[in-house]
């Protein structure tokens, strides 16, 4: 199935950013390198014949433990079975309210060790872009413990601010 016109501008324009596409069923997803998720996003929303002008969704996947090749399956890949560089995928569903289409960007991100501390997956909030990035941003914070650099409020949405933990996580103790 060929690509769609937004991957192929994509690439052209940001090529070493895009380290995967695919486009199955209709669905055009691009793996992106998550250092650079505001410049990808800013180029999706302001480049006239993208106008990704709505952010309708964004979540995480975390991919801990699944077999190399389920990784790939979800778009998670960028080399023939290797899964992506980082536990989590933030994912993010654009689409362009004036020329009907839609995109899948996934980034992927990791926890990081500093001697005994482990600091959380980061990467930037694209709340200053997308206004509905706000309340998405933290149900991620919240759920899969993902910190969204330069977030307005980043605090806990659905749970109290004294639960421990992320329990979207597949390591979270049941």
């Amino acid at each position: 199935m060929s690509q769609g016109a937004p991957l192929a501008q994509l690439q052209a324009a940001l090529g070493p950013a895009v380290l995967a596409t695919h486009s199955l069923h209709g669905d055009d997803t691009a793996m992106v390198e998550a250092p650079r998720i505001l410049e990808v996003m800013r180029y999706l929303r302001d480049t006239p014949g993208l106008a990704f002008d709505q952010l309708i969704d964004l979540t995480c996947v975390d991919t801990l433990g699944l077999d190399p090749r389920a990784i790939r399956a979800i778009g998670g890949s960028t080399v023939e079975g290797a899964a992506a560089a980082g536990r989590f995928q933030v994912v993010y569903h654009l689409r362009s309210s004036t020329l009907l289409h839609r995109l899948r960007i996934k980034a992927a991100v990791d926890e990081t060790e500093a001697g005994a501390h482990v600091h959380p997956p980061e990467i930037d909030t694209v709340t200053g872009l997308w206004k509905s990035a706000i309340w998405a941003e933290r149900e991620a914070w919240d759920m899969f413990g993902v910190k969204f650099r330069g977030h307005p409020d980043l605090r806990r949405l659905l749970l109290y601010e004294e639960f421990i933990g992320h329990p979207l996580r597949k390591d979270y103790p049941k």
